[in-house]
């Protein structure tokens, strides 16, 4: 669909898998802080549960999509992007939590060639926002929480709690890869943006809280699919060439 210049620029993607309760607060927040920049917001129920958004806040323009089966992270959001009539796409974790409006703030610094935009991230207990993240190797797994481990001055990859792409980016790059159910589609949609050409660009200042869910941690399936999707992240040719690419821009920084 056309991007239209008189309309708000924003369109947004929150998948519920039986989470409406906790997409309420979300969906305040949106309304009260960033209301103006947003166009439409596209809730996907993944899964059957009660229809709670008739307390969804007024004015806040919502379209909800009821899947017969459920999808994985990539496909709903694909799925989202097709209501996408904006310059740009936020796709949005229902456990994210705004206390400012960040969306102003990060279109307001968006470079002509960034593609991906993002603030930083604060997790549950923790004074300072999670750590950059490296490119995705079994080293760089273990490695992260260890005493000594060099954190990236800046991400090579982001998960995918809070990202709000470029719209054109996006869509040439053909979205998330489906192939993934519910991990590893948010490495290996950074790393086809950046061989595209598209940079990652960070709000180092802004700040949006994630209220974890961390599924992985406490049920053997969603563990399965998490393992099972780095093994298909570590078998793609999109992950070697990205690891290319990041050795050479490593060698050209190392010779200036």
């Amino acid at each position: 669909m056309p991007e239209l210049t008189d309309r708000p620029p924003l369109t947004i993607s929150i998948v519920s898998h039986g989470q409406q309760a906790l997409i309420l607060p979300l969906l305040e927040q949106l309304a009260r802080l960033c209301g103006p920049l947003v166009h439409r917001v596209v809730l996907t129920v993944n899964i059957p549960e009660p229809d709670l958004l008739a307390d969804a806040p007024a004015g806040l323009p919502l379209l909800r999509l009821d899947n017969p089966e459920p999808m994985g992270f990539g496909a709903n959001n694909n799925q989202a992007f097709g209501h996408c009539e904006t310059s740009w796409f936020l796709v949005l974790n229902p456990d994210i939590r705004l206390d400012h409006d960040v969306l102003s703030a990060l279109l307001a610094r968006a470079a002509p060639d960034a593609g991906l935009l993002a603030p930083r991230i604060l997790e549950p207990g923790k004074t300072g926002p999670e750590q950059h993240r490296a490119l995705l190797t079994p080293r760089e797994i273990l490695g992260r929480r260890k005493p000594g481990y060099a954190i990236p001055a800046a991400p090579d990859w982001i998960p995918g709690l809070f990202m709000l792409f470029r719209s054109q980016a996006y869509r040439q790059i053909g979205g998330f890869d489906e192939r993934f159910f519910m991990y590893g589609e948010d490495f290996d949609i950074c790393a086809r943006l950046r061989l595209a050409g598209w940079r990652i660009q960070i709000a180092e200042d802004e700040m949006a809280r994630h209220e974890a869910q961390r599924d992985s941690h406490r049920r053997m399936r969603p563990l399965w699919w998490h393992v099972s999707s780095l093994l298909r992240v570590w078998g793609s040719p999109a992950f070697w060439r990205y690891r290319r690419l990041l050795a050479q821009e490593a060698g050209t920084a190392s010779r200036r």
